[in-house]
């Protein structure tokens, strides 16, 4: 239940937090830190409400402090963890970028997700939307700094994610994503965006 406006949603709506030993508010995106937790609903502007109401305190039972830049965090946390699972995905061999590999890849059908540099040209995004099947999940959330970390290779415009297991994994993770920021049009190419 969401300490903020006490609904009852699945675990994939909400964001768990935990208390540290220090009575620090700590967000537990994996779900896995030991201790009693509280559940805020996965939306920037509810999290910020839960501070500014000092909701943490009274879910924990005990003055927590809360970091000022708690809803920053999260949002960087769940980008990392769409970022470090991208990663993961190429070093599998589940995930290319460049234009010509993402290119076959998607003219095979192999592909579930397609990423797009959110400053990418128009050009080469529309041009690989028009392979695309349409089952193909197009995300336009992360700059070409934030993909050249994830390949660990510098511009990195387009990349490619093979249908699978990691593929769902990353898909999920781009929705929390979405839903945190109110983002309904990361999916979309960045022509439809502008």
């Amino acid at each position: 239940m969401c300490i903020v406006t006490r609904t009852v949603k699945d675990e994939a709506e909400l964001i768990r937090f935990v208390r540290s030993p220090e009575g620090l508010a700590v967000p537990d995106l994996a779900r896995k830190l030991p201790g009693r937790g509280v559940w805020v609903s996965l939306d920037r502007g509810i999290l910020a409400d839960a501070v500014k109401k000092r909701l943490f305190s009274r879910g924990f039972s005990a003055e927590t402090t809360i970091p000022p830049d708690l809803p920053a965090m999260v949002s960087n946390q769940l980008r990392q963890q769409v970022l470090s699972l991208l990663s993961l995905a190429k070093k599998a061999g589940e995930a290319v970028s460049g234009f010509m590999k993402v290119e076959e890849m998607l003219g095979r059908g192999r592909a579930k997700l397609l990423f797009h540099g959110t400053d990418a040209a128009l050009d080469g995004c529309r041009k690989l939307d028009r392979l695309a099947a349409p089952e193909v999940e197009r995300v336009a959330l992360f700059e070409r700094r934030e993909l050249d970390l994830a390949f660990g290779r510098p511009n990195v415009v387009h990349a490619a994610v093979a249908k699978g297991g990691l593929a769902e994994k990353l898909s999920a993770a781009v929705r929390r994503i979405e839903m945190f920021e109110g983002l309904e049009q990361a999916r979309r190419g960045p022509e439809e965006r502008r």
